[in-house]
């Protein structure tokens, strides 16, 4: 029996052979450059089996290749196999690009396709060749592919009306000499019209797009009569503030509705709609949207509310973890998939929680060697009492989003274990203590959460930390921490992730990852300044940590975090956890005695 992902690619092939096409991209986005596509969109998944969250396919008549980063390299190798797709290793130096692999092989006689509907503009535009744009185009062999999503739409809370946020895009607008705006991207859509779904699995959107022009606001979204009561409400809501709500597909008859000057971001907008835009006349400014940094400076009531939520989903971090350790105690069988279940069936518990923020990393040993584990729904890996568990979990709650890693050790470790635990902590450490000048990008703090590793020769090839939305995604820009040259400023009010990390492939992974708010830290006549506030509330266990290679200023750092965790977390616990926590969360500043080395 033949591989279906390679059958699915000679079918493509017969096609480009009917219609002379030298190249075929596919890419892992939809029509509004999402990071988690929804299912209709999950292309490169249904071409090719890899189902990492980042990955583009190029195919041509006798090369397929997918690009992707190092978080899924052991994973592409595996799920690739005998599909005839070859793994090419983006962002690393030296390796080319899908647009320098185009021009290499065709120059610029290449006829490239794309699914204009699923490429960025500026992506396509990069393209060397003769770029043609075929929306939807995998639709003539994906006979049962699903449809547009349409779930139940509402309002949230998020401390700024929506009249206040449209009030803000349209002084964008006069200062910037347009008369439009539209808005691709469902993350800013969403925040700008304090909307939520669950259009998108872990993500709180809408599908839909959102013109804002001097005096009105049309919003594109799935519309017909059989919409939901909640949904109905909503939309009475929002017409009631003067927006127009057209149907989805509408969106095609943008180009000659307008008038005027429109700004558009070419990172978002897709290449169909931007090449209609161009083809009917319409000018545009080409610019990043503003709502990107607007959703990421988190206000007073998102801030406040973040670190509520974050009290309340360390609770529940640490039932789990308790409720772990005594399975295995127990001697009761229990799998990567149990310990996962568990902790959503914790999680969900919490008032104001509307699922998970991503799929529940849970992996021990080999698995969580891979940064983006896939937990297998069946026949899961057992945990034993020895060695390293990982678990990167969180939650969307109505009050904000949560995300968490914690490495765990279930007994005694190994030597290199304790090295590789101790030094992530530490790097972590680092970086949750910096201290630096107002208008520093992440890009500068990068090195401090990776020096301790550096000085051991031992690296991450992933980002150290990502932006995190209010109820939005959990993954969110501008701003980042890594050592791509982002020049985008780290400003107070921003969420970051702080998660470094090391991977040793066949045999274990460690990440440690809190979620940190960006704070002033006071004036001088040296300048401005500024820090990190923890969010996370779960304690670090300190049982396989190597005291010389920690460090005492990171002991010290870690005995005052612990111990905020306990204080915090222990009104909220049963007695018995309460109990167990503060055991847990003893001081390791000076500690001599460390747990055996198997």
């Amino acid at each position: 029996m033949g591989n279906i992902h390679a059958e699915r690619i000679d079918a493509l092939r017969r096609m480009m052979l009917s219609k002379d096409w030298d190249a075929v991209i596919v890419t892992g986005s939809d029509p509004h450059s999402s990071e988690y596509p929804a299912a209709r969109w999950k292309q490169v998944e249904w071409l090719s089996g890899f189902t990492g969250e980042a990955g583009d396919l190029l195919i041509t008549l006798d090369h397929a290749g997918l690009w992707t980063d190092s978080r899924y390299f052991i994973q592409a190798v595996e799920q690739l196999d005998g599909t005839g797709i070859e793994l090419h290793k983006a962002r690393i130096p030296g390796e080319p690009d899908i647009p320098q692999w185009l021009e290499r092989q065709f120059g610029s006689e290449g006829m490239v396709v794309v699914d204009g509907l699923c490429i960025s503009a500026q992506a396509a535009e990069a393209l060397p060749g003769n770029v043609i744009s075929m929306p939807d185009l995998l639709g003539y062999l994906w006979q049962d592919r699903p449809p547009v999503p349409k779930t139940p739409v509402y309002t949230v809370e998020t401390g700024m009306t929506r009249a206040d946020k449209i009030a803000s895009a349209r002084r964008f607008l006069e200062d910037e000499g347009c008369d439009a705006i539209l808005l691709t991207a469902l993350d800013q859509i969403a925040w700008l019209l304090n909307v939520r779904a669950s259009d998108i699995e872990f993500n709180p959107f809408v599908i839909s797009y959102l013109l804002v022009d001097r005096h009105g606001a049309r919003w594109y979204v799935e519309k017909d009569g059989e919409q939901d009561e909640q949904t109905c409400a909503t939309f009475s809501i929002l017409e009631a503030d003067g927006i127009d709500i057209l149907p989805y597909s509408d969106i095609t008859y943008l180009a000659g509705e307008i008038s005027g000057r429109l700004c558009t971001d070419p990172s978002t907008l897709n290449y169909t709609l931007y090449s209609n835009l161009l083809s009917m006349g319409v000018p545009l400014k080409k610019m990043k949207s503003p709502v990107d940094m607007w959703k990421a400076v988190k206000n007073p009531f998102e801030q406040e509310c973040m670190r509520k939520i974050h009290i309340e989903d360390g609770a529940a971090m640490e039932r789990f973890l308790f409720w772990l350790e005594k399975s295995l105690e127990s001697g009761k069988r229990t799998d990567e998939r149990d310990a996962s279940e568990e902790l959503d069936r914790i999680r969900s518990g919490i008032g104001g929680y509307k699922g998970n923020s991503f799929e529940t990393i849970s992996a021990y040993g080999p698995g969580a060697a891979l940064p983006h584990y896939k937990t297998p729904s069946e026949n899961a890996p057992e945990l034993h009492p020895r060695g390293l568990y990982l678990c990167d979990s969180g939650g969307q709650y109505l009050s904000g989003t949560t995300d968490i890693t914690r490495t765990v050790p279930l007994g005694p470790c190994s030597r290199l274990e304790m090295e590789d635990y101790t030094l992530v902590l530490r790097s972590h450490i680092d970086l949750a203590r910096a201290v630096f000048p107002k208008g520093t990008p992440g890009c500068r703090i990068d090195a401090l959460a990776r020096e301790a590793l550096w000085r051991s020769k031992r690296d991450f090839g992933h980002g150290t930390g990502h932006g995190v939305g209010f109820f939005l995604g959990v993954h969110e820009g501008p701003q980042d921490i890594r050592q791509n040259l982002n020049a985008t400023p780290l400003v107070p009010g921003m969420v970051c992730s702080d998660e470094p990390g090391i991977y040793r492939e066949g045999k274990h992974g460690v990440r440690h990852e809190n979620l940190l708010i960006c704070v002033e830290a006071g004036s001088n006549e040296f300048g401005s300044w500024l820090e990190f506030e923890p969010l996370t509330m779960c304690h670090f266990d300190t049982s396989a940590i190597i005291p010389e290679l920690l460090g005492y200023e990171q002991a010290l750092w870690l005995d005052a975090y612990n111990e905020k965790v306990y204080r915090t977390l222990s009104p909220l616990l049963p007695q018995e956890i309460s109990e167990w926590l503060r055991e847990k969360t003893r001081p390791v500043a000076g500690r001599k005695d460390r747990q055996g080395q198997s």
